[in-house]
């Protein structure tokens, strides 16, 4: 009788003490993270873009064009200049791709975009290029240091600017462009869409998934490592 006694006694003992593995708890709580974890993926991808693609104008008269965007960015700077109400237009942009260091001042993206931006009908005598020398790397912000020594020599009294640049591109080129002015210049940022895809659903497009792919691990090298 002792004996059963204490057998009861150690198993009520062990009920209360030995760990047991709740499988079913566990796997509630394994699919409550997956679902909490997709849904939070689902709303970066549907807002990514729309991140990236900024747009925040500041009141300025002197609008900036990144001479590397392609050409339907023309008519929207040629747009956004007339109805802006801006007293300068400049480009900027360093040697065309595939010409490397050999390239002349012609042979630049802020030349060439300053001829296309004229033959848009802009006057001549607003439009003015500031190209920057060949670089491997960090074009962006080459481009942007060039515009802050062409502004210190030649208008050192302008402290806001508008940049205007190509969709996704935009937010790491306001990062990049404010850092290489510095606090005494307040810059704006225009993002103009890219007409190859819907920026609403760019992940139904290989255009929208590489531009937005490519964007987001540029933005953040420029943000943890510039």
């Amino acid at each position: 009788m002792r004996v059963k006694r204490q057998s009861l006694i150690f198993a009520i003992f062990r009920w209360f003490v030995v760990r047991k593995e709740l499988w079913g708890v566990w796997w509630c709580f394994c699919l409550l993270t997956a679902s909490f974890l997709f849904m939070v993926m689902c709303l970066l991808i549907v807002n990514l873009h729309s991140f990236l693609a900024e747009t925040r104008r500041v009141d300025a008269k002197v609008l900036v064009v990144e001479g590397w965007t392609h050409g339907y960015c023309v008519d929207a700077a040629a747009n956004e200049f007339k109805s802006g109400n801006y007293d300068h237009l400049l480009t900027t942009g360093g040697p065309v791709e595939g010409m490397g260091s050999s390239s002349a001042i012609y042979d630049s993206e802020a030349w060439q975009s300053a001829g296309s931006l004229r033959k848009a009908g802009l006057p001549a005598n607003k439009v003015q290029s500031i190209p920057s020398l060949f670089v491997c790397r960090d074009r962006t912000c080459n481009s942007a240091l060039a515009l802050r020594a062409w502004l210190l020599t030649n208008a050192p009294a302008v402290d806001r600017i508008n940049v205007l640049t190509e969709d996704a591109h935009a937010r790491r080129t306001l990062l990049i462009f404010q850092e290489a002015l510095g606090p005494d210049i307040q810059v704006g940022i225009i993002s103009v869409p890219n007409p190859d895809y819907d920026a609403t659903h760019w992940w139904r497009s290989s255009e929208g998934v590489r531009e937005v792919s490519d964007e987001t691990v540029a933005y953040l090298y420029a943000k943890l490592f510039f």
